[in-house]
């Protein structure tokens, strides 16, 4: 595993380099497979990652000061998969960050995952997100209770039905989102515009 940090200023580039080497991820000058697109804004931290060349099949974590819906957007059009938030985002976080993308996951902080759900964006299909088949209101309900960061007992007391049947819906959503765990499923459905 490689990272290359590709940053809108030296200030940036060691802020970002410092949280990765206390996580103990090893950045490289060469183009590496993970990519931390850094700056203070997503446009910025892209700006600088396009000018920078890549191995095909990186994968793109954006790092930024501030994140907005609209930049999110972008970000994930860009091919990002991840999103770290700068100033709050501690160097384990980078770290798992970095480990995620090695997986092919994906991660969204998750204050701006809940701006996004209560119409915080326009959500459009991003490029290269394929269509999935609709959701039940079950499906739909329990995966918005998730969002909103609920854990399987408070839903199934929110939804008067057992825990078991949340796993259950969980697990048929999952399947039909064809996604890894609950964060992946959550930004799935963000970026398929189903929540």
């Amino acid at each position: 595993m490689s990272v290359q940090v590709c940053a809108a200023g030296a200030a940036v580039r060691e802020a970002v380099v410092a949280k990765l080497r206390q996580a103990g991820i090893p950045v490289a000058a060469a183009p590496g497979t993970v990519v931390v697109a850094a700056g203070g804004t997503i446009d910025q931290a892209l700006t600088a990652c396009a000018a920078t060349p890549h191995p095909s099949g990186h994968r793109l974590i954006v790092a930024a000061d501030t994140l907005t819906s609209a930049g999110v957007l972008r970000a994930f059009r860009a091919g990002a998969r991840i999103l770290l938030q700068t100033p709050e985002a501690t160097p384990d976080q980078f770290g798992a960050a970095v480990h995620s993308a090695v997986n092919g996951e994906s991660r969204l902080p998750y204050g701006v995952l809940v701006r996004l759900l209560s119409g915080g964006a326009e959500l459009s299909m991003p490029v290269g997100v394929q269509p999935v088949a609709s959701l039940t209101e079950r499906q739909l309900t329990v995966l918005t209770l998730v969002a909103d960061g609920h854990a399987n007992a408070d839903i199934a007391r929110r939804l008067s039905c057992s825990e078991h049947t949340v796993k259950n819906v969980i697990y048929e959503l999952m399947a039909r989102l064809q996604v890894r765990n609950r964060a992946h499923a959550v930004a799935h459905a963000v970026r398929a515009g189903l929540i």
